[in-house]
């Protein structure tokens, strides 16, 4: 048990407040070891907080959604649809982004210093309501 980092210690690495890892326990996602009333981490738990912090950020995880991919098979089987739907959210929310940079460099692009929503290339790509002309 000599291999143990103390919670102050993880919080540090990792830049979490110490009231997430206490969260994370709670939420049965990481378990500690107890030394002197305190928490400590071994690698293994070490390496699931690096996992949990990497999908909060970088995997834009829900933490209901960690704790299904997490949870122990037996009681979460399905955690491979978790991470499926995760996949297709974040492409939908690429898909949008990818226009919403399409639209913006049109607007650069727009020779309509004072009026954007005069160009073009952005009004080519908005569906206006019945027949309206200019």
């Amino acid at each position: 048990m000599d291999d143990l980092a103390s919670i102050r210690r993880v919080a540090d690495h990792f830049d979490l407040p110490v009231s997430t890892l206490h969260y994370w326990e709670r939420r049965g996602l990481i378990t500690p070891h107890r030394r002197f009333g305190q928490r400590h981490y071994d690698a293994a738990q070490l390496y699931r907080i690096a996992l949990i912090r990497l999908w909060r950020t970088t995997g834009q995880m829900s933490l209901n959604e960690i704790v299904a991919v997490l949870a122990d098979p037996a009681d979460a089987p399905g955690w491979r649809g978790t991470v499926t739907a995760r996949i297709a959210a974040i492409e939908a929310e690429m898909a949008e982004l990818d226009a919403a940079r399409g639209y913006l460099r049109d607007l650069l692009a727009c020779p309509h210093e004072d009026a954007p929503e005069e160009c073009e290339g952005f009004r080519a790509g908005v569906a206006l309501p019945g027949p309206v002309s200019d």
